[in-house]
């Protein structure tokens, strides 16, 4: 231990070590004067410091080290310079929780002194700047209203009315009256629809693929048919058929399979929505989700034919332009 730096802790924890056992009545006189080996030990950090060397000191030097030691350790009964401060101040340290005494007294006589002067400084804090500070609201002039509609028609309509409130107010030059607002629920719906839409335009382009797919199956589908029905063909031309007759024939055929693909397709999946909203009503308790609108199945059944339709424009032009002669030749 460093004498210097040493707290009053350590100083009696020493005194503690070092105190010499009180003889007894019956004791020799020559007891008083012996320390313990643990007393050395506790006292040969001093010894250092006082230049002696511990292994070679006498009985007598240990007693002077002891003697510095008991010289060094302050008074029980002296008050802190933090205390002592208030005292000065004209403050009884009696009236004081024993907290503050303690946070008091691990404190020196200027830190004591400068808080003091900090609370007791003059101010200019009134009850309104202090009730600001703490960010107490006046109910005369708000500074913001949360309003919270009971269903998203409400909030439309609410949305609107504070839209008009402010165009009025831009049109009589009422700039500062205009009201700002935050639309949190707008906001997040915003973010689900933006994210919905993206989804959306990855799966129309996977459709698209498909259907661009499918069509030119149906084309090579109509094309393979004219080429096995040449005879047939110049068989109709033989009896008087004309070549827009021979292009409405396979015409004709490739509407019939739109339709009847289209039909399937809406079949199909009327049969697969009952099982999809048993899952939806299982899972998140609504019901009905799922739904295919008429009209949503006539537009498909009607996209689905002109989609066979463009598909046979070319094989049955080319089985309207054969010529008839080399159509009744071919096997």
């Amino acid at each position: 231990m460093d004498p210097a730096t040493m707290t009053d802790s350590e100083w009696q924890r020493v005194i503690d070590v070092v105190q010499p056992p009180q003889p007894s009545a019956e004791s020799e006189p020559a007891a008083s004067s012996m320390l313990t080996d643990e007393q050395k030990v506790a006292l040969s950090p001093l010894a250092e410091s006082m230049g002696m060397d511990p292994a070679t000191m006498t009985e007598s030097e240990w007693m002077q080290v002891a003697e510095a030691a008991q010289s060094q350790q302050p008074e029980e009964n002296e008050t802190p310079e933090g205390l002592m401060v208030l005292e000065e101040m004209g403050i009884d340290p009696s009236t004081l929780s024993q907290e503050q005494l303690a946070y008091l007294s691990s404190m020196s006589a200027d830190e004591v002194r400068a808080m003091m002067e900090s609370y007791a400084a003059p101010t200019t804090n009134t009850y309104d700047s202090n009730m600001t500070a703490f960010g107490a609201a006046d109910f005369d002039s708000p500074t913001a209203i949360e309003l919270i509609p009971k269903s998203f028609a409400d909030k439309e309509e609410l949305t609107a009315l504070i839209d008009a409130y402010n165009d009025s107010c831009r049109a009589d030059g009422r700039e500062e009256d205009t009201i700002e607002y935050t639309d949190m629920v707008g906001l997040l719906m915003s973010s689900v629809t933006t994210i919905i839409n993206a989804i959306s335009y990855i799966l129309i382009a996977f459709v698209g693929i498909s259907l661009v797919v499918s069509s030119i199956m149906i084309g090579i589908i109509t094309y393979i048919s004219v080429l096995e029905r040449t005879k047939e063909i110049g068989v109709l031309r033989a009896i008087g058929a004309s070549k827009h007759d021979i292009s409405s024939v396979f015409n004709a055929e490739t509407l019939i399979i739109g339709f009847t693909s289209g039909a399937l397709g809406i079949i199909v999946t009327l049969l697969l929505l009952i099982p999809i909203n048993m899952v939806i009503d299982a899972l998140t308790g609504i019901s009905g989700l799922a739904m295919l609108p008429p009209v949503g199945a006539g537009i498909l059944v009607a996209i689905s034919m002109l989609l066979t339709f463009i598909s046979g424009l070319i094989p049955s032009r080319m089985a309207a332009r054969k010529d008839p002669v080399e159509a009744l030749r071919s096997e």
